[in-house]
């Protein structure tokens, strides 16, 4: 059988399979070349000195989940030249999988040059993105809150989806209030309605004849103080977004001696 030979490109680097509870790190072929190191800040320091120990200059790694972040700092603080790749390059590996043969692969695959890293953002970039991706995750919970809210008013007979158009709008989310209050009056709670409202104040009143069940109004008031929870936690972020850009905006303003102009207005 022929063997097919490759040009060495890295000559002195190293993989790492990334783990959550440790990391396989290996500098070379041989099951020697391959050692276990935790995932802690001491032992992060620890990978760095034994790569430096044997005179690695470049490492590659996969971008798992999120446990790679805390090494790749602590690498590039140290001066290695690090590759972050997507796992779907490394992943072609035949035969049963170790994270041992993973790491020896990740170097192998390095050090002929197969791999190429992935996008990595700047610091400002990656901040404001930690920022829209926490306001996401309120914006999805907000969304679950609203329709377990339509849930339990559907339950109650409370038909206020067919009276207004958004039931987290004006009058929908002022009766919403009221009704978890205690007031149970079909006419007191359609003196809510918004005079944007297109349903009559007497359709209103007729669709706000519930059943009035305890449990259903428990649940009710559970998921509206939810919801406001949710915005809260979203204006928050609006708040951080908003201060975070306006310091950018003027650090960019001193450098390039110019008045800024932008605001953030959350969507």
């Amino acid at each position: 059988m022929k063997k097919l030979e490759m040009d060495i490109i890295n000559t002195h680097c190293a993989g790492i399979d990334i783990g959550s509870r440790s990391h396989f790190v290996a500098v070379g072929q041989s099951l020697h070349d391959v050692k276990e190191f935790g995932v802690y800040a001491e032992d992060l320091t620890a990978i760095c000195v034994y790569l430096e120990a044997h005179q690695i200059n470049s490492v590659a790694m996969e971008s798992t989940g999120s446990y790679w972040q805390n090494l790749y700092v602590e690498l590039v603080k140290h001066g290695f030249d690090v590759t972050l790749c997507n796992g779907k390059f490394t992943k072609n590996m035949k035969g049963k999988k170790t994270d041992v043969k993973d790491a020896r692969w990740i170097q192998k695959l390095h050090s002929i040059g197969l791999l190429t890293g992935s996008f990595l953002p700047d610091d400002s970039t990656e901040t404001l993105r930690t920022y829209c991706r926490q306001r996401t995750n309120w914006l999805q919970l907000s969304v679950e809150a609203t329709h377990k809210m339509q849930k339990y008013l559907k339950l109650l007979n409370f038909r206020l989806d067919v009276v207004v158009k958004d039931v987290c709008g004006l009058t929908g989310l002022a009766i919403i209030a009221d009704i978890c209050n205690g007031n149970l009056d079909p006419q007191k709670l359609a003196a809510h309605r918004h005079g944007n409202c297109r349903k009559s104040y007497d359709e209103i009143a007729k669709a706000l004849k519930g059943n009035n069940r305890k449990d259903y109004l428990f649940g009710l008031r559970q998921e509206y103080d939810s919801y406001l929870f949710f915005q809260k936690k979203i204006a928050d972020c609006d708040k951080q977004i908003n201060s975070f850009l306006k310091e950018q905006i003027n650090t960019d303003a001193v450098k390039k001696n110019f008045t800024p102009m932008i605001k953030y207005t959350s969507g």
